[in-house]
Protein backbone atom coordinates (compact mmCIF):
# COMPACT_ATOMS: atom_id res chain seq x y z
CA UNK A 1 0.00 0.00 0.00
CA UNK A 2 1.37 2.87 -1.30
CA UNK A 3 1.40 6.68 1.19
CA UNK A 4 -1.53 7.63 -1.63
CA UNK A 5 -3.62 4.46 -0.54
CA UNK A 6 -2.79 2.82 -4.22
CA UNK A 7 -2.80 -0.65 -3.58
CA UNK A 8 -0.75 -3.01 -5.23
CA UNK A 9 -1.66 -6.83 -5.40
CA UNK A 10 1.56 -9.12 -5.19
CA UNK A 11 -0.74 -12.13 -5.61
CA UNK A 12 -3.30 -14.42 -4.98
CA UNK A 13 -2.91 -17.05 -3.16
CA UNK A 14 -4.73 -20.21 -3.28
CA UNK A 15 -5.59 -22.82 -0.26
CA UNK A 16 -3.29 -25.03 1.71
CA UNK A 17 -0.08 -22.15 1.01
CA UNK A 18 1.36 -19.67 2.91
CA UNK A 19 2.16 -16.05 2.98
CA UNK A 20 4.11 -13.74 5.39
CA UNK A 21 6.42 -15.76 4.70
CA UNK A 22 9.21 -12.69 4.01
CA UNK A 23 9.56 -12.23 8.00
CA UNK A 24 11.70 -15.90 7.74
CA UNK A 25 14.11 -14.49 5.52
CA UNK A 26 14.62 -11.14 8.15
CA UNK A 27 12.44 -8.84 5.68
CA UNK A 28 10.17 -6.54 7.50
CA UNK A 29 7.16 -6.05 5.62
CA UNK A 30 5.12 -3.47 7.23
CA UNK A 31 3.14 -2.11 4.31
CA UNK A 32 1.96 -5.51 3.17
CA UNK A 33 -1.26 -7.23 4.25
CA UNK A 34 -3.33 -10.01 3.58
CA UNK A 35 -7.16 -9.67 2.24
CA UNK A 36 -9.07 -12.76 2.12
CA UNK A 37 -11.67 -13.31 -0.82
CA UNK A 38 -13.34 -15.90 0.23
CA UNK A 39 -14.10 -17.36 3.95
CA UNK A 40 -11.01 -18.99 5.21
CA UNK A 41 -9.30 -20.33 8.20
CA UNK A 42 -6.46 -18.83 8.77
CA UNK A 43 -3.47 -20.33 10.72
CA UNK A 44 -0.83 -18.62 12.36
CA UNK A 45 2.63 -19.62 13.43
CA UNK A 46 5.24 -17.78 15.50
CA UNK A 47 8.95 -17.59 14.08
CA UNK A 48 10.31 -19.90 16.47
CA UNK A 49 7.36 -22.77 15.21
CA UNK A 50 7.88 -22.33 11.33
CA UNK A 51 11.42 -22.78 12.08
CA UNK A 52 11.04 -26.13 14.36
CA UNK A 53 8.98 -27.41 11.40
CA UNK A 54 11.56 -26.46 9.16
CA UNK A 55 14.02 -28.19 10.85
CA UNK A 56 12.12 -31.32 11.51
CA UNK A 57 11.18 -32.10 8.06
CA UNK A 58 13.07 -31.43 4.79
CA UNK A 59 10.19 -31.73 2.83
CA UNK A 60 8.61 -28.03 4.58
CA UNK A 61 11.54 -26.66 3.75
CA UNK A 62 11.58 -27.97 -0.17
CA UNK A 63 7.67 -26.42 -0.53
CA UNK A 64 8.12 -23.25 1.24
CA UNK A 65 10.90 -22.98 -1.09
CA UNK A 66 9.14 -24.08 -3.81
CA UNK A 67 6.09 -21.34 -2.83
CA UNK A 68 9.11 -18.49 -2.80
CA UNK A 69 10.89 -19.49 -6.13
CA UNK A 70 7.50 -19.60 -7.86
CA UNK A 71 6.21 -16.38 -6.24
CA UNK A 72 9.55 -14.76 -7.63
CA UNK A 73 9.36 -15.90 -11.03
CA UNK A 74 5.55 -14.24 -10.77
CA UNK A 75 6.67 -11.11 -9.29
CA UNK A 76 10.13 -10.62 -11.67
CA UNK A 77 7.51 -11.54 -14.96
CA UNK A 78 4.89 -8.86 -13.80
CA UNK A 79 7.93 -6.00 -13.59
CA UNK A 80 8.69 -7.48 -17.12
CA UNK A 81 4.98 -6.97 -17.86
CA UNK A 82 4.80 -3.82 -16.29
CA UNK A 83 8.13 -2.32 -18.17
CA UNK A 84 7.61 -3.25 -21.90
CA UNK A 85 3.64 -3.84 -22.11
CA UNK A 86 1.22 -1.65 -22.61
CA UNK A 87 -1.64 -1.48 -20.12
CA UNK A 88 -4.33 -3.76 -22.53
CA UNK A 89 -1.70 -5.97 -22.94
CA UNK A 90 -0.83 -6.04 -19.02
CA UNK A 91 -4.78 -6.50 -18.39
CA UNK A 92 -4.82 -9.45 -21.17
CA UNK A 93 -1.93 -11.65 -19.10
CA UNK A 94 -3.47 -10.78 -15.79
CA UNK A 95 -7.25 -12.59 -17.14
CA UNK A 96 -5.29 -14.98 -19.13
CA UNK A 97 -3.33 -16.15 -15.70
CA UNK A 98 -6.06 -16.30 -13.70
CA UNK A 99 -8.14 -17.70 -16.38
CA UNK A 100 -5.64 -20.84 -16.08
CA UNK A 101 -5.98 -20.93 -12.83
CA UNK A 102 -9.42 -21.22 -12.18
CA UNK A 103 -11.70 -23.61 -12.91
CA UNK A 104 -15.57 -23.07 -13.91
CA UNK A 105 -17.39 -21.99 -11.43
CA UNK A 106 -21.03 -22.17 -12.85
CA UNK A 107 -21.98 -25.88 -13.20
CA UNK A 108 -21.56 -27.14 -16.77
CA UNK A 109 -19.50 -23.66 -17.42
CA UNK A 110 -16.53 -24.85 -20.58
CA UNK A 111 -15.23 -21.60 -20.03
CA UNK A 112 -12.53 -20.69 -17.43
CA UNK A 113 -14.19 -17.37 -15.34
CA UNK A 114 -12.67 -15.13 -12.93
CA UNK A 115 -14.60 -13.78 -9.87
CA UNK A 116 -12.54 -10.46 -9.34
CA UNK A 117 -13.67 -7.28 -9.44
CA UNK A 118 -12.36 -4.33 -11.65
CA UNK A 119 -10.13 -3.03 -8.50
CA UNK A 120 -8.55 -6.19 -7.89
CA UNK A 121 -8.01 -7.13 -11.47
CA UNK A 122 -6.53 -3.74 -11.57
CA UNK A 123 -4.48 -3.93 -8.70
CA UNK A 124 -2.68 -7.21 -10.35
CA UNK A 125 -2.09 -5.37 -13.98
CA UNK A 126 -0.88 -2.29 -11.79
CA UNK A 127 -3.12 0.54 -13.63
CA UNK A 128 -6.18 1.70 -12.30
CA UNK A 129 -10.17 0.62 -11.83
CA UNK A 130 -11.18 2.73 -14.76
CA UNK A 131 -8.76 2.35 -17.11
CA UNK A 132 -9.03 -1.46 -16.28
CA UNK A 133 -12.88 -0.89 -16.54
CA UNK A 134 -12.31 0.78 -19.90
CA UNK A 135 -10.12 -1.62 -21.30
CA UNK A 136 -12.92 -4.49 -19.93
CA UNK A 137 -15.71 -3.54 -21.89
CA UNK A 138 -13.69 -3.17 -24.88
CA UNK A 139 -12.44 -6.85 -24.62
CA UNK A 140 -16.42 -7.73 -24.32
CA UNK A 141 -17.46 -5.53 -27.66
CA UNK A 142 -14.57 -7.81 -29.27
CA UNK A 143 -15.91 -10.81 -27.87
CA UNK A 144 -13.18 -11.31 -25.84
CA UNK A 145 -14.86 -11.98 -22.65
CA UNK A 146 -17.84 -11.75 -21.06
CA UNK A 147 -18.97 -9.40 -18.08
CA UNK A 148 -21.64 -10.20 -15.63
CA UNK A 149 -21.90 -8.89 -11.95
CA UNK A 150 -18.85 -10.33 -10.18
CA UNK A 151 -17.43 -12.04 -12.79
CA UNK A 152 -15.85 -12.26 -15.98
CA UNK A 153 -16.08 -15.10 -18.16
CA UNK A 154 -12.73 -15.74 -20.61
CA UNK A 155 -14.72 -16.04 -24.32
CA UNK A 156 -11.30 -16.58 -26.23
CA UNK A 157 -8.36 -17.62 -25.18
CA UNK A 158 -6.34 -17.45 -28.44
CA UNK A 159 -7.44 -13.97 -28.80
CA UNK A 160 -6.76 -12.98 -25.97
CA UNK A 161 -3.77 -13.94 -26.02
CA UNK A 162 -2.23 -12.35 -28.79
CA UNK A 163 -3.79 -9.39 -27.21
CA UNK A 164 -1.11 -9.71 -24.87
CA UNK A 165 1.83 -9.27 -26.30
Amino acid sequence: MSADGRALTCAIISPGTIFGEMVLLGQCMYDNFAEALDDVTVCVMSRADVHRFLLADARISARITEILGRRLTDLEQRLSDSVFKSVPQRIATTLLTLAAESRPRVLGARTPQIALTHQQIAALAGTSRETTTKVLRDFADQHLIRLARGRITVLDTERLTDHAG
